[in-house]
């Protein structure tokens, strides 16, 4: 990003924001390897582990709604940019660890559809798959399927703690897996 108008643009928006301009420049990387649409990170600046979609921001530190806000402001700034250069908007994304596969891995069940997002920490894993309304857990081994009911699941924040808790946020805010009723496979 060693353009002179990119450079440019990073300052202003890091001054505009309030945020360094590697923290705009690590969304910005972001953003073109999510095609634009959507970006996830991590940056000190934003809490540690950050992901932003039209529609959906969450940061690293989940309830901090000024961090969220500004996160928000932005990745729409440099989205409109983006939009606006098209020369610029798709450069080779960098490989990242944390996109999901178009493929369902074979350990995960057949016949739910294909997971909208899927991740992992040490021996917990989730896969959220919207068509068939279900959220799959698997916990060193052991696999709980339960019913999203109405609640489109947008956002999981992994604790990086000894007891590896996941946190679920829906268009009715937080879900906690107590709500969500266990379903057979």
């Amino acid at each position: 990003m060693a353009d002179l108008k990119e450079t440019a643009l990073i300052a202003r928006m890091a001054a505009r924001h309030g945020l360094s301009r590697d923290a705009v420049e690590t969304v910005l990387r972001a953003l073109r390897s999510g095609g634009g649409s959507m970006a996830q990170f991590s940056h000190a600046e934003f809490g540690g582990m950050s992901q932003w979609s039209s529609g959906m921001t969450m940061v690293g530190d989940m309830f901090n709604d000024a961090l969220r806000a500004k996160l928000n402001a932005v990745a729409t700034d440099l989205v409109a940019y983006l939009r606006e250069n098209p020369e610029v908007a798709h450069n080779k994304p960098a490989e990242v660890s944390y996109r999901s596969q178009q493929q369902v891995p074979e350990s995960w069940p057949r016949g739910l559809g294909t997971p909208s997002s899927t991740g992992s920490q040490n021996h917990l894993r989730y896969a959220i798959y919207p068509d068939s309304r279900r959220l799959v857990i698997e916990d060193a081994g052991r696999r709980t399927i339960y019913d999203t009911g109405d609640h489109v699941i947008s956002g999981i924040a992994q604790a990086q703690s000894a007891d590896a808790t996941l946190t679920f946020r829906s268009q009715n805010g937080l879900v906690r897996l107590s709500e969500l009723k266990k379903v057979d496979a």
